[in-house]
């Protein structure tokens, strides 16, 4: 069987307050496409459908139409909800999603819930274990629901993890190919930039000996790199379909397509998004970032290699129309930082010159600006 293993794809997410759901859109149909084009028996979507746990109508509207056409293309589709994704609010969804041929896990409930069966075109049986994001003071419940006991007070989170991936992948049977998917972070792997870190430390991190040999293959939604993991099995993240912050720039956003038959060790490749609008960073004084020669598509962060002052942030917008971010170059802020003066018995007026001066901003004319308004407000407070 064919799988189109995705992840992570943040609808609704945002880039310095611009809009980005025209770019989801655009990759969205290349995914699509790519389904199509594959021929695929089954689309994975392992966490972190939305960016935000409240998201916006429209954002709303293109994930579920996303789904929907890639349900359209033949293939079954499965997905678990991550840690960005109100968890409840996607389970509340769950009948619908069942009535247009979706396989939507949204939060927890019995280990039987949480297996997805199905039979390819060709008559390959498959099953999929999917399980949606589990916070650390939800594991013990999780075990409860799966009926596994008290693990004792002392079991840390990778413990609770292995009793409930052992629980899902007890019956998986020799003659059909077993999968498991799910949002979490695996020892070894490398996060990409845009995940939160307080999901991805060592208290969320299992070990990839969770999964056993008899599964013929794991996909992963977490992190943004796109990365196999050793392990007993193959294990994979297939990285996300957009860089969401510049902590990504150097990802290449792309699906994993991936083979796997039934005692067949499954083999992975990678197929690239182009929709995707890169980011990119310029570096520079004002004399080299006008001969720098950017991605046309790409958004920017833009790093200024000289002082700042008035002025300066509008010529390098008007260098690099779509820069998102435009910053004095942190060497420099390192550079010009002085040691601060005594304030005492000093002037407002010299107080914020000496402000200006500390932070590179050491303009006369914003110097005398706040002069003039100091000078009128105290003529107004002394006149009422």
């Amino acid at each position: 069987m064919r799988i189109l293993h995705t992840s992570d794809w943040h609808v609704g997410v945002t880039l310095k307050g611009r809009p980005r759901l025209d770019e989801q859109r655009a990759v969205f149909r290349q995914m699509v496409e790519i389904a199509r084009a594959e021929a695929v028996d089954l689309v994975i979507v392992a966490g972190d459908l939305f960016d935000t746990a409240s998201p916006s109508s429209d954002a709303q509207k293109l994930l579920f139409t996303a789904l929907s056409a890639l349900q359209g293309t033949g293939a079954e589709v499965v997905v678990v909800a991550g840690n960005h994704d109100n968890g409840k609010a996607l389970e509340a969804l769950r009948a619908w999603a069942h009535a247009a041929g979706i396989h939507l896990r949204g939060s927890l409930g019995k280990a039987a819930d949480h297996i997805v069966t199905g039979e390819t075109k060709d008559g390959e049986r498959w099953k999929c274990a999917a399980l949606p994001f589990i916070a650390q003071r939800h594991a013990v419940r999780a075990a409860e629901l799966f009926e596994l006991g008290a693990a004792g007070a002392e079991a840390n989170y990778a413990d609770h993890l292995r009793r409930l991936v052992a629980a899902l992948t007890q019956d998986f049977a020799a003659d059909t190919v077993n999968l498991f998917t799910g949002h979490l972070t695996v020892v070894g792997g490398k996060v990409g930039g845009g995940e939160r870190e307080v999901h991805t430390v060592a208290d969320y991190a299992v070990p990839a000996a969770i999964f056993p040999p008899t599964t013929s293959y794991v996909a992963l939604g977490h992190l943004h790199r796109a990365q196999a993991i050793a392990g007993p099995c193959p294990i994979r993240y297939s990285g996300a379909p957009l860089a969401v912050d510049f902590g990504e720039e150097d990802h290449t956003p792309g699906v994993a397509i991936v083979e796997v038959s039934a005692g067949v060790p499954a083999k992975v490749r990678t197929v690239p998004l182009t929709e995707a609008v890169p980011l990119q960073t310029v570096r520079g004084n004002l004399e080299q970032l006008a001969k720098a020669e950017p991605d046309d598509q790409a958004w920017l962060r833009v790093f200024v290699t000289e002082p700042a002052r008035a002025g300066l942030r509008g010529e390098v917008a008007d260098l690099f129309p779509k820069a998102v971010q435009i910053h004095i170059d942190p060497v420099m802020r390192l550079e010009q930082a002085q040691p601060r003066e005594r304030r005492s018995g000093r002037s407002p007026g010299e107080l914020f010159g000496a402000y200006l001066t500390e932070n590179g901003h050491d303009d006369p004319a914003v110097a005398k600006l706040f002069s003039q308004l100091y000078e009128d407000t105290q003529t107004v407070a002394e006149e009422s």
